[in-house]
C-alpha cells in the first residue's frame, strides 16, 4: 500500500469521490442498516409479540431464551446505530483494497467490525441483567434509579474530554489516515483492520451508548437521537464543537439529577 495521503482536510472531497464509485458496498451496508432499523421498529411497536417478550423479562431470573433474544436485540441495535457512521470508512477501505488488487475484502472488514460490536452487545446484556438484579432498570430497560441515570450522564459527559476519547474519535473521523497507518493485506489483514476500527469506534462511543439505559432501550426516538449524535460527531466538520457542547450538557444534566437526590 503505497498511496500517499494528503492533508486530512481533503477527506470530504476524497469521500465524495468514493461514494460515487462505491455504490455496491454502500448499498449493502445501508440495506443491512435499514433492515436492522426495521427490526427495531417492529420490536418497539409490537412489544406484545411472544418473541420480543423474551427481551423484557420481569425478573433477573433469565433463562437461555432470554439471554439469546436480549443479546441479539443489542447486536441488532448496535448494527443499526453504528453502520451508517462507519460507511465512510468502509467505502475508503473498499476503494483502497480494489486499488491494490484485493477486491472482496470489504465484507470481511465489515464482519470484523460487527464482531467487535457483538462483543459490546454481550457486555451490555450483562449490564442489563446486573441493573435489573439491583432493581435499577424496569423490564422495559429504562432506568428507575436517579442515581444510575445521574452517574451515567456524568460519566458520558466527562468522557467527552478525555485523551482516549479524542484518540479514538480521530481514528474514526479520518478514514484514509487510519487505513494507511493500519493497512494489512489479505483477508486476515482485512479482519484485523476491521477489529481495530471496531475497537476505536467502541472507544469513541461506549459512554454515549450507556445512555440507552437512561432513555430506554425500547425508545426509538432516544435510539435515533444517540445515533444522530454519534454520526455527526464522527463525520461532520464541526463534530468537535458538538462533542464539547454535548459533554457540558451531559455533565450538567447528570449533576442536576444527583443534586436533586440530596434536595
Amino acid at each position: 500500500m503505497r498511496e500517499k495521503i494528503s492533508n486530512p482536510t481533503d477527506e470530504p472531497e476524497r469521500l465524495a469521490a468514493l461514494v460515487a464509485g462505491g455504490l455496491l458496498p454502500a448499498t449493502v451496508v445501508l440495506a443491512f442498516s435499514i433492515g436492522a432499523w426495521a427490526l427495531l421498529t417492529w420490536m418497539a411497536v409490537d412489544m406484545g409479540h411472544p418473541l420480543f417478550q423474551f427481551a423484557m423479562p420481569g425478573s433477573p431470573g433469565w433463562d437461555a431464551a432470554n439471554i439469546i433474544v436480549i443479546l441479539l436485540m443489542w447486536a441488532v441495535m448496535m448494527a443499526a446505530m453504528m453502520l451508517p457512521s462507519a460507511l465512510p470508512m468502509i467505502l475508503a477501505f473498499a476503494h483502497l483494497s480494489a486499488r491494490s488488487g484485493e477486491r472482496g475484502r470489504a465484507r470481511v472488514f465489515v464482519a470484523a467490525y460487527l464482531v467487535v460490536w457483538f462483543g459490546f452487545s454481550a457486555l451490555a446484556t450483562a449490564l442489563q441483567w446486573t441493573f435489573q438484579a439491583m432493581d435499577w432498570v424496569d423490564p422495559m430497560i429504562v432506568s428507575t434509579s436517579a442515581t444510575l441515570s445521574g452517574v451515567l450522564l456524568v460519566i458520558a459527559g466527562v468522557y467527552q474530554f478525555t485523551p482516549l476519547k479524542k484518540i479514538c474519535l480521530a481514528n474514526c473521523r479520518t478514514p484514509f489516515a487510519f487505513l494507511l497507518a493500519e493497512w494489512k493485506p489479505g483477508l486476515t489483514g482485512a479482519f484485523r483492520m476491521g477489529v481495530r476500527h471496531g475497537l476505536f469506534c467502541v472507544g469513541c462511543c461506549w459512554a454515549v451508548m450507556a445512555l440507552l439505559f437512561v432513555g430506554g432501550v425500547m425508545n426509538l426516538a432516544w435510539i435515533a437521537a444517540i445515533s444522530i449524535v454519534v454520526a455527526i460527531e464522527k463525520m461532520a466538520v464541526r463534530g468537535k464543537q458538538l462533542g464539547t457542547v454535548l459533554g457540558v450538557a451531559l455533565i450538567l444534566a447528570g449533576v442536576g439529577k444527583l443534586v436533586s437526590l440530596a434536595a
